[in-house]
């Protein structure tokens, strides 16, 4: 805990994201259980706080870092595939990740792992805990859509059927509620981990059976879903970090530890972890909230902005970016120095974009991440002319009862997508 404490300091002598992954690896391979791994944490615990007192920033793949000029907090888990990548790119920045919702978890792990009297089955446990406060997240923005949605409801067509609209939506919610915990249970298999995605399929599936029994165009209850999704993926998930770990910890408890620990000798360790100060300096906002954000102009950047920039970072010669994304396509062309010169959009509706994408793979009752590698075994590319989103699941319906494989039109979907986008660049 100290080694990933030290990242208070300033600058920092360690990045508790990137680095944070070399610092536990030991204890999770060769050195697991052995006098090595002490000896290691021994040395590093030293290393760590002789830099502290040298006021030297972390060494990284791309050497020591010389000038911390950002300190950042990330949510998440680290891109694997392009790790040392990212790290490299953070490194020429000058940025070093301070803190991160996964840094909490290994601070509570180490805390534990600290009284032996807790150190029994506490993997584990804390298994159990990253489920259970993913759920709680799942939760608190499911009351956000909700309450986001019964908003919507009284506008547009949804105002013209009344009250029909917000009870079929209390109804749907409901239901969602109920059937959320099943997801997070140990060993439950989900679509996505993306809150669009798990709650897309849910409340599709749920608010087709709901508007049909209580007389209620279906369109219009997609149409409030597609408009409340929007707002809600723009806000953090509500309440505050520790009480949502406290809640986890609640539920864990009323699961079972499997072990003689219970959740409320946990609870003190977990707060310890939770009530270390993380200190932003610098926040910066993107994305299509970024207006309701309460910060400086010079704090607020437009995604175009953002992804002609993050292209020139990784890659220098890119002088052309084609961003596919969930409502929209935008084709931007940079200079040298991934400046935006130019750009052309595809704003008018969501065909060929991930919401379309999101729909197929619902009607097909398959995760979108499957629908890549089952289009890739196509032998005949279908020819698809529209791709609307109103009408995917009718069209994809249609050809599937015409006898063609789910494969070939599935290649085709791509194809479609992949011409469209061509066409604004």
């Amino acid at each position: 805990m100290p080694v990933l404490q030290s990242a208070k300091n300033k600058p920092s002598p360690i990045d508790a994201y990137f680095g944070g992954v070399y610092y536990i690896g030991p204890i999770f391979t060769a050195f697991r259980g052995t006098e090595d791994a002490v000896e290691y944490y021994r040395l590093l615990r030293g290393e760590v706080e002789q830099r502290v007192r040298d006021g030297k920033g972390p060494v990284t793949p791309g050497g020591e870092l010389k000038e911390e000029k950002y300190r950042l907090v990330v949510e998440g888990p680290p891109n694997w595939t392009n790790f040392r990548e990212f790290w490299k790119m953070f490194h020429e920045d000058g940025a070093v990740v301070v803190a991160s919702i996964s840094a909490r978890f290994e601070l509570f792990r180490r805390a534990c792992h600290a009284r032996p009297e807790l150190a029994d089955g506490i993997d584990g446990f804390l298994a159990a805990l990253e489920r259970n406060f993913r759920l709680e997240q799942f939760l608190q923005q499911l009351v956000d859509l909700k309450a986001t949605s019964i908003g919507f409801a009284g506008t547009g067509k949804a105002k013209e059927l009344g009250k029909n609209v917000t009870d079929a939506l209390e109804v749907i919610f409901a239901q969602l509620n109920e059937d959320a915990p099943l997801l997070f249970t140990e060993g439950a298999k989900r679509k996505s981990d993306f809150f669009r995605d798990i709650a897309g399929g849910m409340f599709m599936h749920t608010a087709e059976a709901i508007a049909k029994e209580a007389g209620l165009p279906y369109d219009v209850m997609l149409n409030i879903y597609d408009k409340s999704i929007i707002e809600v993926e723009n806000r953090p998930p509500g309440g505050d970090i520790k009480g949502s770990f406290l809640n986890a910890l609640s539920r864990v408890g009323n699961e079972g530890t499997g072990t003689d620990v219970t959740a409320a000798d946990l609870e003190a360790p977990l707060s310890e972890s939770l009530d270390i100060a993380l200190d932003e300096t610098f926040v910066v906002g993107t994305g299509y909230g970024r207006v309701r954000l309460p910060f400086p102009k010079d704090h607020i950047r437009s995604k175009i902005l953002c992804h002609g920039l993050g292209a020139h970072m990784m890659y220098p010669e890119t002088r052309t970016v084609l961003d596919i994304g969930g409502q929209d396509t935008k084709a931007i062309q940079v200079d040298g120095r991934g400046i935006v010169e130019n750009f052309q959009m595809n704003d008018r509706c969501a065909a060929g974009c991930a919401r379309y994408l999101g729909y197929i793979a619902d009607e097909m009752n398959i995760g979108v991440h499957e629908l890549g590698p089952l289009a890739s075994k196509s032998t005949k590319v279908t020819k698809i002319n529209s791709t609307c989103t109103v009408f995917a699941g009718a069209k994809l319906r249609d050809r599937l009862a015409l006898g063609e494989k789910r494969e070939d039109v599935l290649a085709g979907l791509h194809r479609a997508i992949i011409l469209r986008a061509m066409s604004i660049i």
